[in-house]
């Protein structure tokens, strides 16, 4: 057992997981595998990182809680590639920019990183946290099959939810990002480096936009008959269109599992 958080064994996960920052969300995921949560198996649960590996369509898949942020994400992504997992899925929300609606999809192309991983993980230069094109085409394709208003195209990792910079996070729609999260620049640039390495390691990203967060600046579109500078539906319509977003990344992970 040489992971310090997870405390699982090598086996334990598929060659293929899904990362949910949400312990409660990667159960309903297992749920969601073949012949529900009783044929899954939970293969560690230490420290809340709840992770489980069953099938989807026959073929083996895990799910895994990565929290909230870089720090969590870097620790849990670290210890899977220790296990020998090969292809990381981020499955998540975000804040999406511009004419984003609630419960629309974004595939993620690339994350920038307004967060000190991409220094740390850069050795002080600059980074290109970016996601791998099969994993990219498999989501996408998942999703658009699914009949979900799909999006794919750059994001934005932050360190900070509550950003205190003047312009707020809504300066990134303005740059052309679609959306803004927490995690997903994190787990690009450690697939990238070992990919440097010769491993046939891929990762992606899926989100649901949960938060809309709305540009006051009247030269920039936004959604339509809205004013608010942030809005979020009610807890439970936020998760009903999460499951949406799971049901195509389920697909597609069990597409890439095939591969």
């Amino acid at each position: 057992m040489p992971q310090i958080h997870l405390h699982a064994e090598p086996g334990d996960h598929a060659k293929v997981v899904l990362l949910p920052g949400d312990p409660n969300r990667a159960t309903r995921i297992a749920e969601r595998f073949d012949g529900g949560l009783d044929a899954s198996r939970l293969v560690t649960s230490h420290r809340g990182l709840l992770g489980y590996t069953g099938t989807v369509n026959g073929v083996p898949v895990s799910v895994q809680t990565t929290m909230m942020g870089t720090p969590t994400t870097t620790i849990v992504v670290e210890e899977l590639l220790m296990l020998g997992v090969e292809t990381f899925i981020r499955v998540g929300t975000c804040g999406g920019f511009g004419r984003l609606a609630i419960g629309d999809v974004v595939v993620a192309l690339a994350a920038a990183s307004a967060s000190g991983i991409g220094a740390t993980l850069g050795a002080g230069e600059s980074t290109a946290p970016t996601a791998s094109h099969e994993v990219v085409l498999a989501l996408a394709g998942a999703s658009r099959a699914a009949g979900l208003t799909t999006h794919v195209g750059p994001i934005v990792t932050s360190d900070v939810f509550y950003d205190p910079h003047p312009d707020g996070a809504v300066r990134w729609g303005r740059r052309g990002y679609l959306a803004a999260e927490m995690e997903t620049a994190a787990l690009f640039l450690l697939a990238m480096r070992e990919q440097a390495k010769g491993r046939p390691v891929r990762a992606g990203t899926i989100l649901t936009v949960s938060d809309v967060i709305v540009d006051s600046d009247p030269n920039q579109e936004v959604r339509a008959n809205s004013d608010e500078s942030w809005f979020r539906p009610p807890e439970d319509e936020v998760t009903r269109r999460v499951d949406l977003t799971i049901g195509a990344a389920l697909s597609a992970a069990a597409e890439l599992g095939r591969a």
